[in-house]
């Protein structure tokens, strides 16, 4: 990749108003490219919430130590996997400003380099 490669790149995609917001994170992870990954999060964070309320429902209705101890494990793994899934969610979202910040580096690199062959 070229410096004018790079610059054109930054001009496109980067926004300095648009700074590593919230919304800015959001927007670019609910956008055309990422759609079927934003479809499994979702239809696995209802699964998730679907049998974590059924397993908390069912504890607190049965009888059987057995029964308890088997919704309670239902219940803490539905909860591990759900949070498992949103921190995989909200590093997609970190995912675009991570290379913005690299492509700028990469044309601070570029200008560098272009000052020491000069200097030489």
């Amino acid at each position: 990749m070229n410096d004018k490669q790079i610059k054109k790149i930054i001009e496109d995609t980067y926004d300095t108003s648009r700074e590593d917001t919230i919304w800015t994170m959001i927007s670019d992870f609910y956008n055309r490219k990422a759609l079927s990954v934003i479809i499994v999060f979702w239809i696995l964070m209802i699964l998730f919430m679907a049998a974590l309320v059924y397993s908390g429902i069912k504890f607190f209705k049965t009888e059987e130590i057995k029964s308890m101890i088997m919704y309670s494990t239902i219940f803490i793994s539905c909860f591990i996997g759900g949070s498992i899934v949103k921190i995989f969610a909200w590093q997609m979202a970190h995912r675009h400003g991570i290379k913005r910040e690299i492509k700028r580096l990469e044309l601070r690199i570029a200008e560098l380099s272009q000052i020491v062959k000069e200097n030489r």
